[in-house]
């Protein structure tokens, strides 16, 4: 039976925004007691950890809209928005403003992730544990480089492989604000010291962290996010290592088919890390219920949870050109709508969004290996091979880069990943450069409005 995931601490909610004026540090005074109070034991520490997953995957986040940001903003014709809502109709047409609501709540959800890890890694002398203490600061920081990932990609021009990367990236805050006087106006890092710091924090999280670690991020799940950066990088030998490493020690393997890996109410074997779902915790603070599955939200048909625009993000004739197996099971994992044709990924309102899978380590270590001419674990061939097997694809006799590139898409498709694989491929969207202005969100108005040292990215105005 699937048990309650999130356990927050009844009586404290911490919500600390980093920019803005008089709203930086929101308090409700009836179920809310004082930082000082709130990081003076374990247990409390530890709720506010736990409250940290529940921040991140929120529906505004990692709950689905930061996926959507990806596929969207990288779309060139196979999908189409059917939905209502204006701010995902910006990225479609790539005309983002300032001010789209969406866009603030990335930047905003992102600084809430990274200052509650702070004050999580602020408060580790209250455990006495010396392995108990490991683990919260494996996991604070495992956190903590997964939003500024994540901010440098999404406010940010794409990390150049083997260049000086001075591109403003965004701040980088590593002191905990508890109290509006901790308040300072940061201006941007390049994109070099942020991938910098979340590659300090990811390798220290994989140092800290046990080998499993129930729901939550053990050190594999450390070492695949490592494993996405590096590649992310272009750095290949670090690459195809980490996620060597994952392959080879952590246990997780591939479902034994394509399907089984989605819309599933518990992790499955291949999730070496899943945003965790429940209908049992509602969320007052964002006005809904917590733990909604907004993939589902707005890729699912009606009949499944999804919004009236049955979907709202609906899959054209022109993504199925990249299949040539019409046997592939990917190429028939979708069902009918009244608007459109749908991804049956996310078809289940309440399933768990899977985010770190074993498949994405495969393709990792494949294109690394194919790009160093090695085979370390397995052959670039056997390996994409082994993909399509488990999809009832046919093998293929000889492979290219191209093959695996592809492979990648056909196996990682609606799952955010389109815009970074643009990017770092040096891609096109449309009449787009991969390093075109309006395929980077601007800095929020709010926040520049806050705070004068937030420079804003080319082609958004002064």
């Amino acid at each position: 039976m699937k048990t309650l995931k999130y356990i927050l601490l009844s009586n404290i909610i911490l919500v600390f925004l980093l920019f803005g004026c008089e709203d930086n540090l929101e308090l409700e005074p009836e179920q809310s007691l004082l930082p000082e109070i709130a990081t003076s034991n374990e247990a409390n520490v530890q709720n506010i950890l736990t409250g940290i997953y529940d921040e991140a995957g929120q529906t505004l986040s990692y709950g689905g809209r930061i996926n959507l940001a990806s596929e969207l903003l990288a779309n060139n014709g196979d999908l189409s928005w059917n939905g209502t809502f204006e701010q995902p109709a910006q990225l479609v047409e790539k005309e983002l403003v300032p001010d789209n609501t969406f866009v603030r709540d990335y930047w905003l959800n992102g600084y809430e992730v990274s200052n509650q890890a702070n004050i999580v890694l602020a408060s580790l002398a209250v455990f006495e544990d010396d392995s108990e203490r490991n683990r919260v600061e494996g996991e604070a920081k495992f956190l903590r480089g997964l939003i500024y990932f994540d901010l440098a990609r999404l406010f940010g021009q794409t990390y150049e492989a083997g260049g000086g990367n001075t591109q403003l990236g965004v701040p980088i805050i590593i002191k905990a604000v508890l109290n509006p006087d901790d308040i300072t106006s940061p201006s941007r890092d390049t994109v070099e010291e942020v991938y910098n710091q979340v590659i300090a924090d990811l390798g220290e999280a994989y140092d800290l962290l046990p080998n499993s670690n129930d729901i939550f991020a053990d050190k594999y799940a450390a070492q695949a996010l490592l494993a996405r950066v590096y590649l992310q990088q272009g750095n290949y030998t670090a690459a195809r290592d980490a996620a060597d490493d994952v392959l080879q020690n952590s246990g997780h393997t591939l479902t034994a088919t394509y399907d089984v890996a989605f819309n599933n109410d518990q992790d499955s074997n291949e999730d070496i890390f899943a945003w965790q779902i429940t209908a049992q915790d509602p969320n007052e603070t964002q006005g809904g219920t917590e733990g909604t599955n907004e993939m589902n939200t707005f890729w699912a048909g009606q009949d499944f949870g999804g919004r009236s625009g049955n979907p709202d993000v609906s899959v054209n004739s022109s993504f199925f050109t990249i299949f040539d197996d019409s046997n592939d099971t990917r190429s028939l994992f979708f069902y009918n709508n009244t608007v459109g044709v749908a991804t049956t990924k996310w078809q289940s309102q309440f399933a768990n969004i899977p985010f770190l899978r074993v498949a994405e380590m495969h393709l990792i270590r494949a294109e690394s290996n194919f790009r160093l001419g090695t085979s370390v674990g397995l052959p670039p061939l056997d390996e994409i091979n082994a993909l399509r097997d488990r999809s009832n694809a046919a093998p293929l006799m000889a492979i290219t880069l191209q093959d695996i590139i592809d492979e990648r898409k056909r196996e990682l498709a609606f799952e955010g990943f389109a815009l970074h694989d643009i990017k770092r491929l040096q891609g096109t969207v449309g009449a787009l450069n991969y390093d075109d202005n309006f395929l980077v969100m601007p800095i929020p108005q709010r926040e520049r409005d806050a705070n004068p040292e937030l420079m804003q990215n080319p082609g958004y105005g002064n």
